[in-house]
């Protein structure tokens, strides 16, 4: 199946502690079905000192659901992903709007 979001889009969350941020998809998770999204779903990590990095608490953003996000269209509203053929070629297009991805 393809993927409807990838790295780099921009997504709202939709539900969970964080619902109406937004942010930008930095990894996808395909076999977990999740991504990690930039300043969404942050959890503090405690990291021991080493030679090379200083200890402490450390915040990290955690995976968040796919079926927790949604796309960002032009408009600066969340929308499904679809897909079409335009030209011989498969795209992306925001179900809202209509436009190519």
């Amino acid at each position: 199946m393809a993927a409807k979001l990838k790295k780099g889009d921009k997504v709202v969350v939709l539900t969970g502690k964080d619902k109406g941020r937004q942010g930008e998809i930095t990894t996808v998770l395909p076999a977990r079905g999740k991504a990690i999204v930039d300043g969404v779903n942050v959890a503090i990590r405690h990291t021991k000192q080493s030679q090379t990095s200083q200890g402490g608490r450390v915040p990290q953003a955690m995976p968040i659901d796919l079926s927790n996000l949604a796309l960002v269209d032009s408009a600066g509203k969340p929308t499904r992903v679809g897909f079409r053929f335009e030209e011989g070629k498969k795209v992306r297009f925001a179900k809202t709007t209509g436009d190519t991805i």
